[in-house]
């Protein structure tokens, strides 16, 4: 598959000088990247342990057709070690809070003084930290991956649910001073909260890089960076300069994060013409590249924050419609 042109009235998607597969941090990377890469080592583990969530389905099917102590007994003890595994998703996504705005603070920092708007001034800072830029790359892949096996395990929020019932009802009776909670009223709140949204991780990651963008008189050029990694993924795609098909999955999906994220973050979106990741193209190699992968288009049509405004072009809406 080789590249092609784009047919957009959108701006091109930046072409950084970026080796994702070999990149080596610079001394002025280091504090930040091995903070980053200790942080990332559990995520192989945490998918592996969500793809395999089975949930506890027949153990509350028969607790709540078939009450009585033996039942209910059998679906408390199947609950608990699920929700034990739900507190330390939840716990990790806690640890992305903070390791996004120190990644992006890195990522933004100029030599010197420089209140200028030119994106091209982040885009040379990021060609000097291409250690940084995959850590970040592989913290959007993780967030990917882990909302889309949560989307489709519907196990996980009926687990949590029934625990909560469970102990509620356990603290109107006698029965509470026999059990030791997995978590407590205030963490379950908390959980639930997370839980409750289809895409929890990317939930954490907006929420986060929005307050940093907003905290900061800098902080607009993180828009700059998701622009810059999304155009490396881009042309390291249509320009085959990858081309395992793991690598190829990985750039998709991180690029579609990045186009997710900027449209939150950034004020006038990922839509407008002068967007500089450009959509047209994104959904073209999601589609060129991994035409089962419908997940990735959707992320797009159902996560971005624009997608429906005035100043969206109406070729663009109809191509996510």
């Amino acid at each position: 598959m080789g590249g092609f042109a784009s047919k957009s009235s959108q701006a091109e998607s930046p072409d950084l000088n970026i080796d994702l597969e070999n990149a080596k941090p610079s001394p002025e990377e280091t504090d930040t990247y091995t903070y980053v890469l200790n942080l990332l080592r559990p995520t192989v583990r945490i998918l592996a342990t969500l793809r395999e969530y089975q949930g506890c389905n027949e153990y509350i099917r028969q607790a709540i057709s078939n009450p009585c102590p033996e039942t209910e007994e059998a679906a408390w003890e199947a609950v608990c070690p699920a929700v034990e595994r739900l507190r330390e998703f939840y716990e990790y996504a806690a640890a992305l809070e903070d390791a996004v705005p120190r990644l992006l603070a890195d990522m933004i920092k100029v030599d010197g003084s420089s209140d200028s708007e030119d994106p091209a001034i982040v885009y040379r800072v990021l060609e000097r930290r291409p250690a940084l830029v995959r850590l970040f790359a592989d913290v959007l892949d993780f967030v990917f991956e882990f909302d889309e096996l949560k989307m489709g395990n519907p196990a996980i929020q009926n687990d949590f649910s029934y625990y909560r019932r469970t102990l509620n009802r356990l603290k109107m009776s006698s029965q509470m001073a026999m059990r030791t909670p997995v978590v407590n009223d205030e963490l379950a709140n908390l959980m639930s909260l997370f839980y409750a949204h289809h895409t929890p991780m990317l939930k954490t990651v907006i929420d986060v890089a929005s307050k940093f963008v907003s905290s900061r008189p800098d902080g607009f050029r993180g828009a700059d960076v998701l622009a810059g990694l999304a155009g490396v993924c881009y042309h390291a795609i249509v320009k085959e300069r990858l081309t395992h098909p793991d690598a190829i999955a990985f750039c998709l999906r991180v690029q579609v994060a990045c186009a997710v994220l900027y449209d939150h973050i950034h004020p006038a979106g990922v839509f407008v013409r002068t967007s500089p990741i450009n959509i047209r193209n994104t959904v073209r190699v999601c589609n060129e590249y991994a035409p089962q992968q419908s997940s990735l288009v959707n992320a797009l049509r159902y996560n971005t924050r624009h997608l429906n405004d005035e100043s969206t072009p109406k070729a663009l809406r109809q191509l996510l419609a």
